[in-house]
C-alpha cells in the first residue's frame, strides 16, 4: 500500500502529526524501532502501578490550546510536581523556596531571604554570570548552589559546572514564598491511566508497525509514501557523515518494593555528589498511590537514575547544546534542507531539549504547515 505520510516514530510529535494528518483524510502509516508506542513517553503497568520507563514525565503547559488538545485523548489528574532534594540525608524543599531559605538559613521573611542571597551574590563578585556556576550563585546565592545545585547538575550533565552555559539554569524556579509547585504553569498533571492510553488513543484507526527500524530499510520505505516525517536522531539518518551529536542519556534501575512507601514522594533528588544516582522516582506517587478503584496499592516501584554519556546503543535523552554541538547541528540542518520529501521534527530530529507541551505545539505547527488549516 501507499501512503501520503510515513511516520518515523510514535512519541508525542509522530502521533499528534499522524492524527491530524488522518483527519484531514490523508493516509498514514507510523513506524517505530521500540516495541512499544509512545516514545519517552511510554508507562508500562508493573504490580497495578503505571512505571514511566524512560523517566518521570509531568504534563505542564501555559498553553491552553495544547492543554486543550491533550484532553481530547485522556483526562489529567491534578499530580503537582513537589520534588525533595536530599544532601547527605538533609532534606529540602524543591523549587527553592521560603522553606528551603528557611532551612538553610533559618530566614523568616522574604526580605531575609532576598538580602541572603544577594550578599552571596555580591561576595562572589558576579556582575554578568558567563557559566552555569555563576548563574546558579547569582539566582540562589553559594550556599545553596554547593549543597543543591553543584553536585547534581555535574553528575547530571558529567561536567563541571564552570563548564556548562549559563542558560541551562536560567529557568530554574526561585521563589521567596511557600509555593511548593516546581512549575510555574497554568495547567498540569499525569494522564489518568498513564501516557501510554493517552498516545494509544491519538493513534486510534491508525496502522504502526513496531520493533521496524526506518534507516535499516530506508529505500523500501521512501518508495511507501509520497513524505517522510522523521523524528529519529538527525546525524543518524545522515549516517554520521558530519560526525555524531552528543547527548546525556540516562540508566535506570527499576526494582519492585514489598512495601506501600519508600520516600513518601514521586521524586527525591540526590544532590551531593557522592551519591552515584541522580535522584529516585516512586512511580505510585504520580497517581497518588490508588489503584484505579481508588484503593491503596501494597507495593511500590522505585526507579533510581543515573546519567551518563551517551554512546551507541544507548537511549539519547538531553541534547548538549554546548556551541560545538550547536554549529554541528546547523551543518546538519542545512542537509536535511536539500532532503526532498522529508519533515525533520522532534527532540531529536531537531536536536533540541522540548517540554511535552512544547513538542505537541510544534507537531500542530507543521500539521497546520504542511496540511492546511488543521
Amino acid at each position: 500500500m501507499h501512503y501520503d505520510y510515513l511516520i518515523v516514530g510514535s512519541g508525542l510529535y509522530g502521533a499528534v502529526f499522524a492524527r491530524e494528518a488522518v483527519n484531514t483524510g490523508k493516509s498514514v502509516l507510523v513506524i517505530d524501532k521500540r516495541p512499544n508506542i509512545a516514545g519517552n513517553v511510554y508507562t508500562e503497568e508493573v504490580e497495578g502501578i503505571r512505571v514511566h520507563k524512560y523517566g518521570a514525565h509531568i504534563f505542564h503547559t501555559n498553553n491552553k490550546e495544547v492543554w486543550d488538545y491533550v484532553n481530547r485523548f485522556a483526562a489529567f489528574n491534578r499530580f503537582t510536581n513537589s520534588p525533595v532534594a536530599n544532601y547527605h540525608g538533609e532534606l529540602y524543599s524543591l523549587p527553592f523556596n521560603m522553606y528551603t531559605f528557611n532551612k538553610m538559613w533559618g530566614v523568616v521573611t522574604p526580605e531575609e531571604a532576598a538580602a541572603k542571597i544577594e550578599e552571596q551574590k555580591k561576595d562572589a563578585g558576579i556582575t554578568d554570570p558567563k557559566n552555569l556556576e555563576e548563574q546558579a550563585i547569582s539566582l540562589v546565592g553559594s550556599d545553596i548552589y554547593e549543597k543543591l545545585v553543584k553536585g547534581y547538575t555535574e553528575k547530571q550533565w558529567g561536567r563541571p559546572c564552570t563548564e556548562l552555559p549559563a542558560f541551562i539554569i536560567r529557568r530554574l524556579p526561585v521563589r521567596l514564598t511557600f509555593d511548593n509547585n516546581y512549575f510555574n504553569a497554568l495547567y498540569q498533571g499525569i494522564p489518568i491511566g498513564g501516557y501510554t492510553k493517552m498516545v494509544a488513543a491519538m493513534l486510534e484507526g491508525i496502522p504502526v508497525e513496531l520493533n521496524t527500524d526506518y534507516l535499516e530499510r530506508k529505500e523500501e520505505f521512501d518508495r511507501m509514501a509520497d513524505k517522510v516525517i522523521y523524528t529519529g536522531p538527525i546525524d543518524a539518518y545522515f549516517d554520521y557523515s558530519l560526525g555524531t551529536l552528543e547527548y546525556r542519556s540516562v540508566r535506570f534501575e527499576t526494582e519492585v518494593l514489598d512495601i506501600p512507601n519508600f520516600q513518601g514522594n514521586a521524586a527525591v533528588n540526590y544532590t551531593d555528589r557522592e551519591t552515584p544516582w541522580t535522584r529516585i522516582i516512586e512511580h505510585k506517587w504520580f497517581e497518588f498511590g490508588k489503584d484505579e478503584n481508588g484503593e491503596d496499592l501494597p507495593k511500590t516501584v522505585i526507579s533510581r537514575e543515573y546519567s551518563s554519556e551517551w554512546k551507541p546503543g544507548d537511549e539519547p535523552y538531553y541534547p548538549v547544546n554546548d556551541k560545538k554541538n550547536s554549529t554541528l547541528y546547523e551543518q546538519y540542518k542545512k542537509l536535511s534542507e536539500n532532503e526532498k520529501n522529508i519533515i525533520f521534527g522532534g527532540r531529536l530530529g531537531e536536536y533540541k531539549y522540548y517540554d511535552m507541551d512544547a513538542v505537541i505545539a510544534s507537531a500542530l505547527a507543521m500539521s497546520r504547515k504542511e496540511l492546511g488549516g488543521c
